[in-house]
């Protein structure tokens, strides 16, 4: 086999194969060894070492993972000592749609209404996920109030090269955005083939180079956008971002809708603004608590988690330093991460068992 090497001492090959083959990823309900997780698999005086490949760099469950893989292998006579090489492959789906992007993976964030933080939470996921070794980009398709330049602190796109555009950088993600091609503060009065053609040229004339995830923001409602984009590209998944009040509710479950109508598979739904910490440490709910859980059980879909209300929040978006980054260790910043963490996780599960990828490649 390839990549399965052993000594004439210590244990089988076969045999560590066999053991591993036990071995369960807890969100893709598969064994290690179907998904092809376990690469470079050798064993040398009882010595075994491999590498276990995961479907996303921010896997939520990696300690878990290799602690059931090194038990496993530990359980066949003959083993010594293990060494495990944490590495990752992100999976994606196979490409559709009119235009061909080098997105592995595209991600929409949407909500039913505005206000409810969903650039927030769109920046935070891709810087996030930036962090955690992905390749990311941030594709700001909010034609009609492009906010993620201020928030990402990107003010100019570099010099075109050959009439293809090329993305800003920051905090490891690259960024794109309309509002980075017009004159600040100046509107854009425009109807369906324009909006159109604007997401066409965000997509395809920009020089993205490989990425593992594409985040799109994308505008409030269920308009042109949305559904121009499905056209466009092959959209891995979408989330739902909504705030506690019933009412948001309601307006959160027309874009997870949107999304079942335009059959693109729903990541999960995430409650921002969800409650805030007193000085005393303990949860005030200002706007009720629960609206994203009750709408992730009605609808049947996964909730991806409660975010706090947190003052430096909007200190890092109006300074241009998401929080995830200037309040690290902060509340709000742990459950971006778990969120982000997630919605990776998630992603991995849609693409494999959703027949689009069968294995890591």
């Amino acid at each position: 086999m390839p990549n399965a090497k052993s000594s004439s001492a210590g244990p089988a090959i076969e045999d560590l194969r066999k053991a591993l083959g036990r071995v369960e990823d807890p969100e893709l309900h598969k064994d290690l060894i179907s998904l092809n997780m376990i690469r470079d698999l050798k064993v040398e005086d009882g010595r075994v070492s491999f590498a276990l490949v995961l479907t996303t760099p921010a896997c939520p469950l990696r300690d878990q993972i290799a602690a059931e893989a090194r038990a496993a292998v530990q359980s066949v006579p003959g083993v010594r000592e293990v060494q495990i090489r944490m590495e990752a492959s992100v999976p994606g789906g196979k490409p559709s749609g009119s235009v061909t992007i080098s997105a592995r993976n595209v991600i929409a964030v949407a909500s039913g209404k505005g206000g409810v933080g969903k650039s927030t939470i769109a920046v935070n996921l891709a810087v996030s996920l930036a962090q955690s070794g992905s390749c990311v980009g941030l594709l700001d398709a909010d034609i009609y109030g492009p906010n993620i330049p201020t928030m990402m602190g990107v003010h100019e796109l570099p010099d075109p090269q050959e009439d293809r555009i090329f993305p800003a950088e920051a905090h490891g993600v690259k960024v794109i955005s309309i509002g980075l091609m017009v004159e600040p503060g100046r509107p854009l009065v425009w109807r369906g083939p324009m909006l159109h053609s604007a997401v066409r040229q965000l997509l395809t004339d920009v020089e993205w180079g490989p990425l593992d995830y594409l985040i799109v923001d994308l505008p409030p409602g269920t308009g042109d956008v949305p559904i121009s984009l499905s056209q466009l590209v092959h959209l891995t998944g979408g989330v739902i971002v909504t705030l506690p009040q019933k009412v948001a509710r309601e307006d959160a479950l027309r874009g997870l809708e949107m999304f079942k109508m335009m059959n693109v598979p729903i990541l999960g739904v995430v409650e921002n603004m969800s409650y805030w910490i007193g000085p005393d440490g303990k949860p005030v709910d200002l706007f009720g608590r629960g609206g994203g859980r009750e709408l992730a059980e009605e609808a049947g879909v996964p909730f991806l988690g409660e975010i706090p209300i947190d003052p430096n929040v909007r200190i890092g978006g109006d300074e241009g330093k998401p929080v995830i980054l200037s309040a690290p260790d902060s509340p709000v910043s742990v459950a971006l991460r778990e969120m982000a963490e997630k919605t990776a996780a998630r992603i991995s599960v849609v693409v494999i068992q959703g027949g689009t990828e069968k294995a890591v490649e």
